[in-house]
Formats: C-alpha cells, sequence, structure tokens
C-alpha cells in the first residue's frame, strides 16, 4: 500500500534531493533502493526547507551529531569530555499527554485513548512543518528497534532538526543503513519527522501552545513539532512504541512497557524476568538489582517453539535520574559518574565549573544553569516556591554497552526465554510488597489489567493521584484497553509454557506514612520470585493470591543482604487490606464498565476475587494478619 505523503503535487524530487544534499549524502542515500523513501525524503524537505541535509549511515557519523549538538547548544559541555547536557525549558519538561493524539479516520472515539480526526491532524501537522526547518541541519538515521536480523525487529527511519534528538537516537538504538541498502525496497519501516521549531535565547522551543505529537496508525509515521523533550521527540522511543503495540495487535503477539532481566538461583540458574511498572516507581532501580539486564523499559515478545522470548528493541537507556544515589543504586551511580561514559544528562544542575548534579548525588549544589535557566541556593519561582535545582523527571541518555552486567544474549536475534512477569505501581496501602497470582487469567486480571499508581512528574499533571495505568501502558496504547487485553488473553493459546505472573509494590507506608521497605529489599523479592518459578519453595494462599512463607524470607534476607527479618514486620507488611482491596475492585470495576469492550472474563475474575475477600472478612475482620491463612 502506498504510503502517504507530505505533498500531493507532482515535482522533479531528485532535483529537490540534489539541491539540498551533497553528493556524497545524495550516493549514500540513493544505495537504498527505494524510490517511495526518496520521494518522501524530498517532500519532507521541500515542506520544512533545512539549509542541509546529513545521513546517519555509520558510527562515524555519531561524533559528527555528538559535535553538532554542542555546535548549536543544543548540549552543553561539562567538564568531562563524554558528558553533555541538555535542556529542554520549564515547560517542555514531560510527555505531553493533552498534545498526543493517535489519528484516526473520522476522529473514531475510543474511552481512555486521546484521539483526533486523521485529516484535519495531517493538515495542521503539514501548516505546522512549512518552513520550519529553515536555515537549520536535517539529520535522517536509520534504526532498527530490535537486535539486527531477528525476525522480532521493526525498522524506522528518523528524520529531525535537533542534533540532540539524533543524538540519543544513536546511543538508544542498533544503527540499521546496511539492512535498509540489503533489503529495500522490501523492507518496511516506520517514519518520525521531527522539528524543534523555533528556539528562544535560551534554546528552548518557543512554540509550546503549537506542540504537536501525532501518531498516524494508518502509515506507520508520527509526527512531533515545537517540542524538545525526549519523551516527546525520540522517534524510536515511546513514538515508535505506539507503533509496535498497533503492529503486535494486528498480528498476535506482544509490545509490552516492560524491563528484561535474568535473575540467578540455586547453581547459578538464569531465570528471565520482564516487568512493568509506571514511570517512577521503581523499574530502573528492578533492573539494575538484577543479575544480569537485557533491557531496561521495552519488550517484544513472540512465540518461540511454543516459549515465550523476549527481547530489547533498544540498545540503551533513557532513564530517570532523580534520587539516584551511591547506596541505594550503586552500579547506576558508578555508572553515571564515570568519565569514560558517553551520557546526556537533561534537566539537571550544570554547575558554574561543569559539574553535573541532581537530587541524589553526593556533595551541595551550587550555583549555575537547569532546566529553568540561571539556578542558585534558595532560588524561588514567581509564586514564591523554591525552585528544585535538578528537576524530578529528569533524565540520562547512556548505552547498554556501559553495563557491567549487561546479559550476554542482549543481541541475540531470538531472544530470551520469558518464565515471569511482573507488574509494579506506587501504591501506599493495599498491595502486599510481592504476590504471586494464580494463573495467567488472574495474574492478567489482577495484577496488569488493574495495576493502579500514583502519578509521577514523568507527565504534565500533578503528581501524587492515584489512577489506573493497566500494564503500565495506559500513556502508549493505540487501542482500547480492552483490546489490549483480550490479546494478553488470546496470546496463552499461542504458547504452551505460559510465564508467571507477579505483583510487587516498594511503595507501602506505615501508619506515620514511612516507607516500611528499603530500597534493596527489592533484590530479595526478585529472588522469591525466581525460586517460585522452578518450584523451590512453598507459597502462602490468600484471597488476592499467593505469597512467600515467612521463613523463607527470613533466609532470602540473611542470605543476600545480611540483616534481619523480624515477624512483626512480615505482619506488617503482608497483612490483607481487606477494605483498600474492595475499594479498589470499585475503582477498578468503574473505569472497565465505561470499556464496551472489555472481556467479560474481567468482571467474573474481579467478582470471585471480591467473594473471597468478604469471605475472609466475615471470619478474622478488616485487616488480617498472613500467619492467619498459613495452614503449617
Amino acid at each position: 500500500m502506498p504510503r502517504t505523503r507530505l505533498l500531493d503535487e507532482e515535482y522533479d524530487y531528485m532535483a529537490v534531493l540534489e539541491a539540498r544534499m551533497s553528493r556524497d549524502m545524495l550516493e549514500k542515500l540513493l544505495r537504498i533502493r527505494d524510490p517511495e523513501l526518496h520521494r518522501w525524503i524530498a517532500d519532507v524537505i521541500r515542506v520544512t526547507e533545512p539549509a542541509m541535509v546529513y545521513l546517519i549511515t555509520s558510527e562515524e557519523d555519531f561524533e559528527y551529531v555528538r559535535k553538532a549538538a554542542l555546535r548549536n547548544r543544543e548540549e552543553l559541555p561539562t567538564r568531562y569530555p563524554r558528558h553533555t547536557v541538555h535542556f529542554d525549558g520549564p515547560r517542555d519538561i514531560a510527555r505531553d499527554r493533552k498534545n498526543t493524539r493517535i489519528l484516526l479516520p473520522g476522529g473514531e472515539k475510543i474511552p481512555f485513548i486521546n484521539t483526533y480526526d486523521r485529516d484535519k491532524g495531517l493538515a495542521e501537522i503539514r501548516e505546522l512543518l512549512r518552513g520550519i526547518m529553515r536555515g537549520r541541519e536535517m539529520f535522517i538515521g536509520f534504526y532498527c528497534f530490535g537486535p539486527k536480523r531477528s525476525p522480532f525487529t521493526l525498522h524506522a527511519v528518523q528524520i529531525t532538526d535537533s542534533a540532540y534528538v539524533a543524538h540519543n537516537e544513536n546511543i538508544l538504538y542498533r544503527l540499521c543503513y546496511d539492512e535498509f541498502v540489503e533489503k529495500a525496497p522490501n523492507l518496511f519501516y516506520a517514519r518520525f519527522i521531527h522539528s524543534a521549531g523555533e528556539r528562544g535565547e535560551n534554546g528552548w522551543s518557543k512554540n509550546i501552545d503549537k506542540r504537536r505529537i501525532y501518531v498516524d496508525l494508518h502509515d506507520y509515521t508520527v509526527y512531533s513539532v515545537n517540542t524538545q523533550y525526549g519523551g516527546n521527540t525520540i522517534g524510536l522511543k515511546k513514538l515508535m512504541f505506539r507503533l509496535c503495540i498497533y503492529k503486535g495487535y494486528l498480528e498476535g503477539w506482544l509490545c509490552e512497557h516492560m524491563f528484561i532481566v535474568g535473575v540467578r538461583g540455586p547453581g547459578g540458574r538464569l531465570t528471565y524476568f520482564t516487568g512493568a511498572f509506571p514511570a517512577g516507581c521503581g523499574k530502573t532501580s528492578t533492573a539494575f538489582i538484577s543479575d544480569t539486564i537485557v533491557g531496561d523499559d521495552l519488550a517484544i515478545i513472540k512465540p518461540v517453539n511454543g516459549v515465550p522470548h523476549g527481547v530489547n528493541p533498544e540498545m540503551g537507556m533513557f532513564g530517570i535520574i532523580d534520587g539516584v544515589n551511591p547506596r541505594d543504586d550503586p552500579v547506576l551511580y558508578k555508572l553515571l559518574t564515570d568519565p569514560s561514559n558517553e551520557i546526556i544528562f537533561s534537566n539537571v544542575l550544570l554547575t558554574d565549573d561543569g559539574e553535573v548534579w541532581w537530587n541524589g548525588k553526593e556533595g551541595e549544589p551550587r550555583p549555575g544553569l537547569n532546566y529553568a535557566g540561571r539556578w542558585w541556593p534558595g532560588k524561588k519561582d514567581e509564586n514564591g516556591r523554591e525552585v528544585p535545582p535538578s528537576h524530578p523527571n529528569a533524565r540520562f541518555t547512556i548505552s547498554l554497552r556501559s553495563l557491567p552486567n549487561l546479559d550476554p544474549r542482549v543481541d541475540d536475534p531470538m531472544g530470551v526465554p520469558i518464565s515471569a512477569m511482573i507488574f509494579g505501581g506506587r501504591d501506599p496501602d493495599t498491595w502486599v510488597p510481592v504476590e504471586e497470582a494464580f494463573d495467567w487469567v488472574h495474574g492478567i486480571i489482577t495484577k496488569a489489567a488493574a495495576l493502579e499508581s500514583e502519578k509521577t512528574a514523568a507527565i504534565l499533571e500533578k503528581a501524587g493521584v492515584r489512577e489506573l495505568n493497566p500494564f503500565a501502558i495506559l500513556d502508549f496504547l493505540p487501542i482500547s484497553i480492552g483490546k489490549f487485553i483480550q490479546l494478553h488473553l488470546d496470546f496463552a493459546e499461542k504458547v504452551e509454557k505460559l510465564p508467571r505472573i507477579f505483583s510487587v509494590n516498594y511503595f507501602l507506608r506505615d501508619e506515620q506514612g514511612r516507607y516500611i521497605a528499603e530500597k534493596v529489599d527489592k533484590r530479595v523479592w526478585l529472588k522469591w520470585m525466581e525460586l517460585r518459578v522452578h518450584g523451590d519453595v512453598d507459597a502462602v494462599r490468600t484471597p488476592t493470591g499467593l505469597i512467600p512463607v515467612y521463613q523463607d524470607l527470613v533466609k532470602l534476607f540473611e542470605e543476600h543482604l545480611g540483616k534481619d527479618y523480624p515477624e512483626s514486620r512480615y505482619e506488617k507488611e503482608f497483612m490483607l487490606r481487606v477494605p483498600q482491596h474492595l475499594a479498589k475492585i470499585e475503582r477498578v470495576w468503574k473505569v472497565y464498565e465505561q470499556i464496551p469492550d472489555t472481556p467479560k472474563v474481567l468482571f467474573d475474575v474481579l467478582r470471585k476475587q471480591k467473594e473471597r475477600l468478604k469471605e475472609a472478612q466475615s471470619r478474622w475482620g478488616d485487616y488480617i494478619s498472613p500467619f492467619k491463612f498459613d495452614r503449617r
């Protein structure tokens, strides 16, 4: 099917390419024998009017892009040559839910999905793009979304006038120009067009009121204008993710907002887990406390000989840096303070003497530049509130190749076998620290589809408000939640060995509002889950799932953390809080009642869970000690 063009008129597209591209760049483009690609690039050039075009086709081009980001002052140098700092500006510092829209014919409505009429959206974007790159350099990169030469992998072309965006793409993804050359014109690829738009004296995008991120499912093309924040602009990040979810839905496989990690068990056994957490809920820290890392954020999962296998479509991390400290995150902290690693820091503090500082870094912040401009200790905004030196959604971009515990199978074209899935969010009062679902359907409904979390600074809305975020994927769904749940239920029929499903909660609080667990305790929860996958330990059956036997946790805390785990803490953490669970079921039920294509089984599973909770409540009361359920 022909791809949508930015221009309907016919013109000499080769003349446009020859006028704006050097001979060397044009030769590189023409090596990809795909006239439709050439014509589309010419359309973008003709509409946006860049001064010149640079193709990113090999790692030799990476240094050129990096220097361009510094030359354009999109990134600023630090005292370490391989560390740079980028600022988005105070109004462009997180994902823009409101202006990120799925373009659908006639503006088809989908509950909880921000949709927009496709024809109107494309017309608006064409106008916003006119002349938007005038006087600037256009960068074009060719990337893999997954390991090279893999049946899991998708492909993409990124066009941007931001060297910062191109720099991120080069760190985060595998360059795949050679695959475009080899497979064109029979290679299907997603397309991304981005422009930061007009920039002000600080280098920030000026026309924030015209910030638009439009995802065209029909054409596998994404348009992003008048923004610089990575979540809105780095095409292969959460924008490609939406296209991946849609393609997986059409073809019957899973594209997930999940890390992939290896956890070692007895005898050095390595078991692979995926994990879904909303932003700022412990996803990165869980990945780093694992034994090996395949990926920290996204996963493509397909059946291989009856077993679910997963690949990481990325090769780098665009992670939240706020709170990263040497005590709780020793591996990550060491990586981020190592001068030899290439790192882009965004929206941190760059001190006047060239140091990077973020909340959690050792030492006190000193005057310098941050996301809001000039900063000094005690600085207040126009409302009299103190301006933090580093933003809560400050980020880092680094290659996975820097990791000391990178899994050797990270580039395996067939991925790794997935034995379990973990779902976790910010929950102050309901879920226990770790719990196993009874089976796949129970887990998909009560752990994944019912995942709630407090909002964090990763979105442009008030933090701290609890919301339903099924599969930690609500912000990225291009299809209805009901269809996405059904996709997982149907996936069970494609595999012979289903992953076990667990929930975790690192944010349970006591009566004084203090977190009960420490950050490092998640290592114990991981080790317990690994043992459960292989049937090495028993579990206690409760109305909501299977929890650890107390004595097993005592052994694990001693073995892996060298500390005691008293009975009083076990009772506090694994207490069944019946009123909170019943309230949660009511909240979840009300949401899914509004979604016409919610699978009927969801209500059946929730109803049975409610009945089990009511039965336990009538027998033991509202708050039930885990020892009540342990028949031993």
